[in-house]
């Protein structure tokens, strides 16, 4: 039986999702979990991977299992997994389904505050500069005029296309917090730090939103701003079609 894990963490103590070797990592330790729970090695594989530092409050995991996974199952897991990762739900999919590809759309979130708050510790990037957020919204929208974000990649990735569907990009206030959030097909390996990064610099009346689109047609990594840091960034929702869940579909 097939199911995808929902999953939330911290990512502030790891070196990404993704297994390597000689680093601590998030897939490790739910592997270690899973291996530790049902007595045997269980492959799991992510809706994608999150880097260094960075969080998921929505992050799903593809299993297989030979036995039906249970809420007794989850609850006993969750007190074997480390206290900055939890299981927060689980469902059946068909056996076809894939945690990866069948994933249609991807909403990160990327969270500042303005001044030092101890309760947002590893949570938040603290910038206490004046922004005008008026100024970054109009630059955010023109990157749904394009497809190609290059200039917004890490280099020497193993990518074959550096192509991404923008659905939306925009600056909001919730509270204390700034937050930008955007939504796309895929993201490239540190794409949304270097658009914030980028984004921070027109805030900032640094370069203006012509500038900054003419830094995306440069297809050049080294047009645009450096990468925010890793703090501030959330992975929030992942979408998948209904038809691939055999019960409860994911919120």
């Amino acid at each position: 039986m097939r199911y995808f894990l929902e999953v939330s963490y911290k990512g502030t103590n790891y070196h990404g999702w993704q297994v390597q070797q000689n680093a601590h990592t998030l897939q490790q330790e739910l592997e270690n979990a899973l291996k530790l729970y049902f007595r045997k090695p269980i492959a799991t594989f992510a809706s994608g991977r999150t880097d260094t530092g960075v969080h998921a409050e929505q992050q799903f995991v593809q299993i297989d299992l030979d036995v039906n996974f249970t809420k007794t199952d989850m609850y006993r897991l969750n007190k074997i997994m480390p206290s900055d990762m939890a299981l927060k739900a689980f469902y059946p999919v068909t056996d076809t389904a894939t945690a990866r590809f069948d994933a249609f759309a991807r909403v990160y979130e990327y969270r500042i505050l303005f001044s030092k708050n101890p309760f947002y510790k590893d949570l938040v990037h603290t910038f206490p500069k004046e922004l005008d957020m008026e100024a970054m919204n109009a630059a955010a929208a023109l990157l749904l005029n394009h497809t190609d974000f290059q200039s917004f990649s890490k280099v020497h990735t193993d990518v074959e296309s550096f192509e991404c569907w923008m659905y939306a990009a925009g600056w909001s206030r919730r509270g204390d917090l700034l937050i930008f959030t955007i939504e796309a097909n895929r993201f490239l390996r540190g794409m949304v730090r270097a658009v914030v990064g980028t984004l921070l610099q027109v805030g900032l009346g640094r370069i203006t939103a012509k500038e900054f689109n003419d830094i995306i047609l440069k297809k050049d990594r080294r047009a645009a701003g450096q990468a925010a840091p890793a703090a501030g960034l959330f992975l929030c929702k992942v979408k998948y079609p209904a038809e691939i869940f055999l019960g409860n579909i994911p919120q």
